[in-house]
C-alpha cells in the first residue's frame, strides 16, 4: 500500500490527473544569478513523480515576475489557476508559498478553487489538503507571513535608499559628462572633449531659445555628444550624434546646475477597469521632489540659469490647452506666432495663410473645432502686426 500511495492525502483519484510544479522568481538579476534557487525548484518535478504523479508539467513563465501589487499579469500564475478550474490539476508543487502568491487576492482564488476541484497544495516538505480545517490554517498562516514579508522587506529597502538619498550618496547612473572620484563625489568627467560638449548644448540653447533648434544644430552638422551606454552591469561613455529628447533630458537635468535631486518620479497603484496597476507620476520640480540638495557638487550652469531655462522651455509647450505657456517664435511673416491667446476660451491662436499667393498670415482659435464644433475667433494679421508694431516703437523710442 506505501508503494502505490506514498503519501496517506493522496488518492488515486488525484493521481489519475497531472502534477503542476510552478516556479518563480521576482526579477531578472534573481534568475541571471540566484541559479540555485532555480535548481531546487525544477527539482520539484522529481518529488512529483516519487509522490506517484506520471504526468509532470513545469510552469517555469513567470520567472523573472513580481506577483506584487499592480505588477504586470503573470502568464504562468493564471494558467494554472484556469488548470485547477476544469479539474485537470490533482498536485500543485511549489518552492515555498511566497512563489504562488505575494497578495492575498491572488492566495484567496487560490484556495477557493482548490478544496471545490479537490487538488492538494504542496511545498518542498509538506502535502496540503485545503479541505480539511489544520491544513487550511497552515497554509492561511504561511500565506500571511508571505505578504507581510513582503511588505517588511520593501520598508526596509525604501528606508534605506531614502537615507542614503538624503546624505546625497544614492546616484545609480549619473548624466554624461560627470563621474565618481576615488571618495564617491560626483565630479565633472576629466575628459575635455566630454566637458565642452555639453557646455556647447547649453551656448547654443541660449541662442535660439529652443530644444528643437538646438537639435538641429547638432543633427545638420553631424556633431557627436557623449552618451551613456548600458552594457550588463556595465556602462561606458560612447559619441552618438544626438536626438531631440536627449538635448532636452541634458536642459531639464538638475545635476547639470550642481543640484542633488531625487524622487522626481513616484509610482503609485490605481484602479483602472477594476484592475490595481502600477502609474509613474509626471515629473516633478526639483524643489518639491523628496531630496533636494543644491549646491551639491560643481555644475555647468548656476541654478538661477537652469530656472530660467525651465521657463524659456516651459513657454516653447505647442499644446493647445490652455496653460500659462506662450509658445516658441517661429518663422513666417506673422508678427505674434505663439505669443497671442484667445481672449474667450485661453487657447493659444494659430497662424493659417491665405490671400492670392498663400502668404498672408490669419490668426485663428480653433475652439471646438476639432470636436466638430467651430472656430472661436478669427482675424487678418497684417493690421494687428501693424499695430503691434508702431506701440513697440512707441515704448522702445525713448530709450533709444
Amino acid at each position: 500500500m506505501h508503494t502505490l500511495y506514498p503519501h496517506p492525502k493522496i488518492t488515486p483519484l488525484h493521481l489519475q490527473r497531472k502534477a503542476i510544479v510552478y516556479l518563480r522568481q521576482s526579477s531578472e538579476r534573481q534568475v541571471q544569478h540566484h541559479t540555485e534557487s532555480q535548481r531546487l525548484q525544477y527539482d520539484l518535478a522529481a518529488r512529483a513523480r516519487a509522490l506517484g504523479f506520471q504526468q509532470v508539467d513545469v510552469i517555469d513563465t513567470d520567472l523573472g515576475r513580481s506577483a506584487a501589487i499592480g505588477a504586470a499579469r503573470r502568464e504562468g500564475f493564471e494558467r494554472f489557476i484556469a488548470a485547477v478550474a476544469v479539474g485537470e490539476v490533482g498536485l500543485v508543487l511549489s518552492l515555498e508559498a511566497s512563489r504562488l502568491s505575494r497578495t492575498d487576492q491572488d492566495w484567496c482564488r487560490l484556495l477557493e478553487l482548490c478544496p471545490l476541484f479537490d487538488t492538494l497544495i504542496a511545498d518542498a516538505d509538506s502535502v496540503y489538503d485545503v479541505r480539511t480545517l489544520d491544513d487550511q490554517l497552515v497554509l492561511g498562516i504561511k500565506a500571511t507571513m508571505s505578504v507581510a514579508e513582503l511588505k517588511v522587506l520593501h520598508q526596509r529597502l525604501q528606508q534605506g535608499t531614502e537615507a542614503k538619498a538624503r546624505r546625497g550618496e544614492l546616484v545609480r547612473l549619473l548624466p554624461p559628462g560627470y563621474v565618481r572620484n576615488a571618495s564617491g563625489q560626483i565630479v565633472k568627467d576629466p575628459d575635455q572633449r566630454v566637458q565642452q560638449a555639453i557646455d556647447q548644448v547649453f551656448r547654443l540653447f541660449r541662442h535660439p531659445r529652443s530644444i528643437r533648434q538646438t537639435f538641429l544644430w547638432f543633427q545638420r552638422r553631424g556633431l557627436e555628444l557623449p552618451v551613456n551606454k548600458r552594457e550588463q552591469a556595465n556602462t561606458r561613455l560612447v559619441w552618438h550624434v544626438p536626438t531631440q529628447p536627449f538635448i532636452g533630458s541634458i536642459l531639464h537635468h538638475p545635476c547639470y546646475a550642481g543640484a542633488y535631486v531625487w524622487g522626481q518620479r513616484h509610482t503609485e497603484l490605481v484602479v483602472v477597469k477594476g484592475k490595481v496597476i502600477k502609474r509613474t507620476s509626471p515629473w516633478q520640480r526639483p524643489e518639491d521632489c523628496r531630496v533636494f540638495i543644491p549646491d551639491h557638487h560643481e555644475g555647468d550652469i548656476d541654478w538661477e540659469t537652469f530656472e530660467e531655462n525651465q521657463r524659456i522651455m516651459h513657454n516653447n509647450a505647442t499644446k493647445t490647452d490652455p496653460d500659462a505657456s506662450v509658445g516658441a517664435v517661429r518663422a513666417g511673416k506673422a508678427l505674434l506666432a505663439g505669443l497671442l491667446r484667445c481672449g474667450h476660451c485661453g487657447r493659444k491662436m494659430h497662424v493659417s495663410s491665405w490671400g492670392k499667393s498663400g502668404t498672408s498670415p490669419r490668426y485663428r482659435c480653433r475652439g471646438t473645432f476639432d470636436a466638430g464644433g467651430t472656430d472661436c475667433v478669427m482675424f487678418g494679421g497684417a493690421g494687428v502686426d501693424r499695430r503691434f508694431t508702431q506701440e513697440l516703437l512707441h515704448v522702445i523710442s525713448p530709450l533709444g
